[in-house]
């Protein structure tokens, strides 16, 4: 039997097997089990990268991996979430989620939906796949904007993100352009293409100084986490049939769980989530010197969609909701109350 190209640009990359590992992990459509020789469509490109992040955040979220060795099974991966800065004259990197449309957009994404989060003074971005909406995880991409806090807040943002040097590498760009032009890429280059993309999904400004940090962390938990964090994924989503009764299992189990399950306000869509894992991130002190403080990191999230009548026919919704996303952002406020 011939290995998955989706299976090949894994291994290529973390080894055979822990690639054999998420394609037993993972529910993935028929048309990702197949080998496509040398000839490597930009959706081949996509689920490889979304596998490997899924990976990632597993190896940040004890629980989350907890979860997916006890469960058994093959996790259908629903969306990513990830927030940005958006403001100017921060350097290298292009102002929130234009930093990553210039990604998803050539492997074969588009904005599905925007969704203000106005409490939080965010905005969000569905990114969904054109080729296999259904199928092919989402991004969830918010932006946050400093502006619209205190001086003393856009100071000290201005400070913290400020990036030096663009971490999307010019082999890539182009490797990017050429996909988005052809649908295609040599299996060698989507490899190569997907062992970049990885590393853009993680912190690239200098480690904050305690000052600033807690300046950003008065007003805000969300500029706060981007600044210990970055870019890297701040949840990944697992979709499960019952996320009512699957809370109420893990809550049993000894998880320990958002107490409230969010619903949108059409009632199709419903989410929960683990708690963030805390995590030790390093500071710069009033000294100059490196100090270590826990603060919140990652979690792993559980969603619920029911099918909808659409002029295509009955389909899933792939929507989100404002109210939803503002109640799971919670999860990583420092002393959150969810």
């Amino acid at each position: 039997m011939k290995t998955p190209t989706v299976q090949k640009i894994a291994q290529g990359l973390v080894g055979p097997e822990e690639a054999g590992r998420l394609m037993e992990m993972l529910a993935l459509h028929p048309d990702f089990l197949v080998d496509h020789g040398d000839t490597v469509p930009r959706a081949v490109v996509a689920q490889a990268l979304n596998m490997l992040l899924f990976r990632g955040l597993l190896r940040e979220v004890p629980e989350g991996a907890r979860y997916v060795r006890e469960q058994g099974g093959r996790m259908v991966f629903d969306h990513g979430a990830l927030r940005t800065v958006n403001a100017p004259g921060l350097g290298a990197l292009p102002p929130g989620h234009a930093a990553f449309a210039r990604v998803l957009e050539p492997l074969g994404y588009h904005v599905g939906g925007t969704y203000p989060l106005e409490r939080l003074r965010m905005m969000g971005y569905a990114y969904t796949h054109r080729d296999y909406p259904d199928d092919i995880a989402q991004f969830f991409v918010s932006e946050i904007f400093p502006d619209r806090f205190s001086p003393e807040v856009q100071a000290a943002a201005a400070e913290v993100f400020q990036v030096k040097d663009d971490p999307l590498a010019a082999d890539a760009k182009g490797l990017l352009d050429r996909l988005a032009a052809g649908g295609t890429l040599e299996l060698a280059e989507a490899t190569g293409l997907v062992g970049e993309l990885v590393r853009l999904f993680d912190r690239h400004h200098p480690v904050p100084t305690l000052a600033r940090y807690e300046a950003l962390l008065a007003e805000s938990a969300e500029l706060a986490w981007i600044a210990t964090e970055g870019n890297r994924f701040n949840h990944a989503t697992d979709r499960v049939a019952n996320v009512e009764a699957l809370a109420e299992e893990l809550k049993a189990r000894g998880y320990e769980m958002k107490p409230k399950v969010e619903v949108s306000r059409n009632g199709t869509v419903r989410q929960t989530a683990l708690r963030a894992v805390m995590v030790e991130r390093p500071f710069i002190d009033a000294r100059g010197a490196t100090v270590s403080r826990v603060v919140p990191g990652s979690f792993y999230e559980f969603i619920s969609r029911d099918l909808i009548d659409t002029e295509a026919g009955r389909r899933l919704d792939l929507r989100f909701d404002s109210g939803n996303a503002q109640g799971i952002f919670k999860m990583t406020a420092a002393a959150s109350v969810c």
